[in-house]
């Protein structure tokens, strides 16, 4: 199925029934009065995240859902069927807005929570409600509340524990092969990958993490250029960022340096969060060069960078400290959720 990150609907809760103006006429109650009962109240609409939906493609095939309305009441004060609430799947990760306010209504990141997004109308009062000492005999009833209507658009920003980034043919696709059961394209020509890949690293028994592979990142791309503006948003949920960085271009032009800053660049000018984010160099494709070479122009990159994080020296293509790098993002992953758990308990 097509990967889609963006779409909008339109929601419809159900109307409230009507009330009804029923009287009571047994012959053996010659003074019944009204029994009409209140109207059913209608279904509301609820978003849903569920796992296994990736995308938000079948929203561009139907854009439209409606809730049942309730039914009408009926004598002997019977009260009208509520309608039932239309609860619509949607991926893990889903922003929900309102598209004519902007306003963000939710934000479903964990699978299970629900949003009620349009609330079903309150069923109409039968004439039993409107009975007093001085009128004996109403003849009202409420018609019942509409439900409410709602135009709604929704961002999809994939979860994920490490978000790979980098230049177009830095590796990183191949990197997620190299360490996880995920296939995505890979190729010897820039933006291979068209949309965001995920695969599960495992690093032991109850130990694991996502990874996320978006597509190559160029200069201006906060603006607009190339593919990777429009997947910015997915690596903002990430708790770790691994710049790739391809230690032997093929462009004799190219220079490692000078491209990754342009990177980090782009990642501020989308967001002051995401530039941020912890970032580990990836210094990727060492098997195109010996050893003693490879490391003495790594050491020159992280010079040049003047970067003081951690540095792994990689092959993804022959899987040369792939390993090691999964096992030492799994030990910050591990140490940043303790740390969390702690802030939480201390907070109970």
């Amino acid at each position: 199925m097509k990967f889609v990150d963006e779409a909008t609907l339109r929601v419809q809760a159900g109307n409230g029934g009507r009330g009804s103006a029923s009287f009571r006429r047994e012959k053996s109650v010659p003074f019944g009065g009204p029994d009409g009962g209140d109207g059913g109240n209608g279904g509301s609409v609820l978003l849903r995240a569920a796992e296994g939906i990736n995308t938000l493609a079948d929203f561009r095939i139907k854009r439209t859902y409606r809730a049942a309305s309730g039914a009408g009441g009926s004598a002997n004060g019977c009260t009208g069927r509520s309608g039932e609430d239309l609860q619509v799947l949607v991926p893990v990760g889903t922003v929900v807005s309102d598209e004519q306010t902007a306003e963000v209504l939710g934000d479903l990141k964990i699978a299970g929570q629900e949003l009620k997004v349009a609330q079903g109308g309150k069923g109409g009062w039968g004439n039993t409600r409107f009975k007093s000492s001085t009128n004996r005999a109403p003849r009202q009833f409420g018609p019942g509340l509409p439900g409410e209507k709602r135009a709604l658009a929704l961002e999809l920003k994939v979860i994920a524990d490490v978000g790979l980034l980098g230049l177009p043919n830095a590796g990183k696709s191949t990197l997620i092969r190299a360490v996880s059961a995920a296939r995505p394209r890979v190729a010897d020509y820039p933006f291979t990958t068209l949309h965001p890949n995920l695969g599960v690293v495992y690093c032991g028994q109850h130990r694991s993490f996502v990874m996320a592979d978006i597509p190559g990142l160029i200069e201006g791309a906060a603006e607009g250029a190339g593919l990777g503006h429009r997947f910015l948003k997915h690596l903002q949920r990430t708790g770790v960022l691994l710049h790739l960085i391809d230690m032997a271009p093929s462009d004799p032009d190219a220079d490692p340096v000078r491209d990754a800053r342009a990177i980090v660049a782009e990642l501020k000018k989308f967001s002051a969060d995401l530039g941020k984010k912890p970032r580990w160099l990836v210094i990727n494709k060492r098997d195109l060069l010996p050893d003693e070479e490879a490391e003495a122009r790594a050491r020159s990159i992280v010079r040049g960078l003047r970067f003081k994080g951690p540095v792994h020296l990689i092959s993804a293509a022959t899987g040369r400290g792939t390993r090691e790098l999964a096992e030492a993002v799994m030990n910050f992953l591990d140490e940043r959720r303790g740390a969390a758990r702690r802030v939480a308990a201390d907070a109970q």
